[in-house]
């Protein structure tokens, strides 16, 4: 998403006189699910909580890897209502073994406003009055595992102008609960990997999901359990979420096998194009499957 330059101001009043940190498990007007995919072997699953003192109109956008809009739908929610969403059941036809990204946000009928209580109609975001939450895990069918995915809380800011039944990819310009990357802010991320060389053995996956164009080779600091360190780069293939595997890192020492990777993303990380990328909102993790152990662990990607 190319981000016009209002949202700098809006992470300016968002985060001023706070730390720049990842929020978790609190109540906004939205929230988003980085990495979302269904296919034979799984599916994302999603449960939502209204904590809002009415009801409220959840809608929920899906965009591509490329934050393309791909699929839409809108719930209505009463106060204290818990709602399940299972991804393979709410995507449509053609959309197995499509990633992607899921947006859920409450509807208001102006920009601001208090929330709509039922679906239906031009419908704004930024509801000044929604609670809703969001907690997320991948099914693997076939491994019989299930894996945290972690949920990036709100506030969600959107264009004051955007019909959030027809969310497009410059709409989503900053998301409260990621950490932000602008003009005086560049946090430190600390992505953890434990790999062994062997195929089917200990694998690492590091998901990256932001609001900028971050399709690029991107220079990083790789550090093993012996304080050593490499200077290597990881390569983005999609503008907004992507992620890459440590093990196949061109020019990793063959003894790094467990450790972390040091990225510092500037503005400069990110593709401009033709609008000014004022602001970036960007969330890391690590996906670890260990067969050893028989599961699949998730750690958020640490920043300072």
């Amino acid at each position: 998403m190319k981000k016009l330059a209002i949202a700098a101001a809006a992470a300016a009043s968002l985060t001023a006189g706070v730390a720049n940190a990842y929020t978790v498990g609190t109540f906004s007007n939205g929230f988003v699910v980085p990495n979302v995919i269904h296919d034979a072997s799984g599916t994302t699953a999603v449960g939502l909580i209204n904590q809002s003192t009415t009801p409220v109109a959840v809608y929920w956008t899906f965009f591509d890897q490329n934050s393309n809009h791909v699929t839409d739908g809108c719930f209505n929610m009463t106060s204290k209502d818990y709602e399940p969403f299972i991804w393979s059941a709410q995507a449509g036809a053609s959309t197995s073994g499509k990633r992607g990204y899921l947006v859920f946000l409450a509807g208001s009928t102006t920009y601001g406003g208090a929330a709509a209580t039922a679906c239906g109609g031009t419908v704004y975001g930024g509801a000044s009055n929604a609670l809703i939450s969001g907690n997320a895990f991948q099914v693997d069918l076939a491994a019989k595992s299930v894996a945290f995915t972690p949920v990036i809380d709100g506030p969600l800011t959107v264009t004051s102008t955007t019909d959030i039944t027809r969310m497009g990819p410059a709409d989503l310009q900053f998301v409260g609960g990621a950490a932000t990357v602008n003009s005086s802010v560049s946090p430190t991320f600390s992505m953890r990997y434990a790999i062994d060389g062997v195929a089917g053995g200990t694998d690492t996956r590091i998901v990256v999901w932001s609001t900028g164009d971050q399709k690029k080779s991107h220079t990083v600091d790789m550090y093993n359990n012996a304080q050593q360190r490499k200077s290597v780069n990881f390569d983005l293939a999609y503008s907004e979420l992507d992620y890459f595997d440590p093990e196949a890192i061109v020019g990793r020492p063959t003894d790094f096998l467990d450790g972390f990777i040091e990225w510092k993303p500037t503005l400069a990380s990110f593709n401009t194009g033709t609008v000014t990328t004022a602001s970036a909102s960007v969330v890391t993790y690590s996906i670890i499957s260990a067969p050893a152990f028989g599961a699949v662990q998730t750690i958020l990607g640490s920043h300072n």
